[in-house]
């Protein structure tokens, strides 16, 4: 057997990198492999078998190390987007689109959900307005998490930073022997900076961002592109980034920054709301900087459950 890895799939036709040599081929897949909801996906490490010149087939995926997916709640099925990645790479906007604050923390608690450690990108910092977004605050809030933030310019690869401790040789040093999967929402410029972290070598297609502030991303499926020191998995843009197949009673769980006050509640059974008898985030000074932290991701806690409270307990049953 050759092990190898899987860089693309379309259909029932696989792209592996074999591990030997680094050879890249093209590979059909047993049937027992492809069931009707499970699939071969990339990032997956696979077991081949050579059956020509230049014919080979899969023969075994090996057990993922993590995978990152989503649960289809009508359909009842998981789908597993990538698998076996190292880091999820946040990249936001802090020009145009307008930075979207509850977008990372949504990432954040998939990456938390998925076992993959997040790493915050703010990109476009050379249009970037001290005005317009206190890029310290957003990494702060961020810093209970362990999570590391970098500012870059992936249009001008030159720009060094300025506000944060860390930029963008910096978080090449981080991604180096990993893969990474990029995410992010459409328009942040997240296959520019793909292209900058290649050094030219690879070029995404994207479309231009509009009047008012909306990118449109054409990628539309899932590939990994070797980056010289380290792998990048692209993913298609953010279209609907829905938190439906979520449980209300375990949506605390990706948010372990806030459990230390969550323990001081009352009762166990608060709903952490403004008019929650005994409540602790009540009790918080709202001038104080450190709870101005808390209560901003407190903020996207309870947007998210809102959201999630809306979809029906027997919907989100497996």
């Amino acid at each position: 057997m050759i092990k190898a890895r899987v860089y693309h799939s379309s259909k029932r036709e696989f792209t592996c990198k074999l591990e030997t040599n680094g050879e890249i081929v093209l590979a059909t897949a047993l049937g027992k492999l492809l069931k009707k909801d499970e699939t071969i996906v990339v990032g997956d490490f696979v077991n081949l078998e050579k059956k020509g010149e230049n014919e080979f087939e899969i023969h075994e995926v090996l057990k993922r190390r993590n995978e990152l997916y989503r649960v289809i709640v009508r359909e009842r099925k998981k789908k597993v987007t990538a698998a076996n990645c190292d880091y999820i790479v946040i990249v936001n906007s802090t020009s145009k689109p307008r930075y979207k604050r509850g977008i990372l923390d949504r990432f954040l608690v998939r990456a938390i959900q998925w076992d993959v450690k997040p790493l915050i990108v703010f990109n476009k910092m050379d249009e970037y307005n001290p005005k317009d977004l206190d890029i310290q605050f957003e990494k702060d809030r961020l810093k209970n998490l362990n999570v590391e933030c970098f500012e870059v310019s992936a249009k001008f690869p030159e720009y060094e930073n300025r506000f944060l401790d860390l930029g963008l040789n910096d978080l090449k040093k981080r991604l180096s022997g990993s893969t990474a999967i990029f995410v992010g929402q459409s328009g942040v410029g997240k296959s520019r900076s793909i292209s900058t972290f290649s050094g030219g070598k690879v070029e995404l297609k994207t479309k231009a961002v509009g009047k008012k502030g909306k990118g449109s991303h054409t990628t539309t499926w899932s590939e990994i592109i070797d980056c010289n020191s380290f792998s990048l998995i692209d993913s298609p843009g953010i279209r609907s980034f829905s938190m439906e197949d979520l449980n209300e009673e375990d949506l605390i769980d990706f948010f372990p920054d806030l459990h230390p006050y969550i323990v001081r509640c009352q009762f166990n059974d608060c709903q952490h709301e403004e008019k929650s008898k005994g409540c602790h985030f009540n009790s918080l000074n709202l001038e104080g900087y450190e709870e101005k932290i808390i209560l901003s991701r407190l903020e996207s806690f309870t947007k998210i459950k809102e959201e999630i409270s809306k979809t029906p307990f027997w919907d989100k049953k497996m």
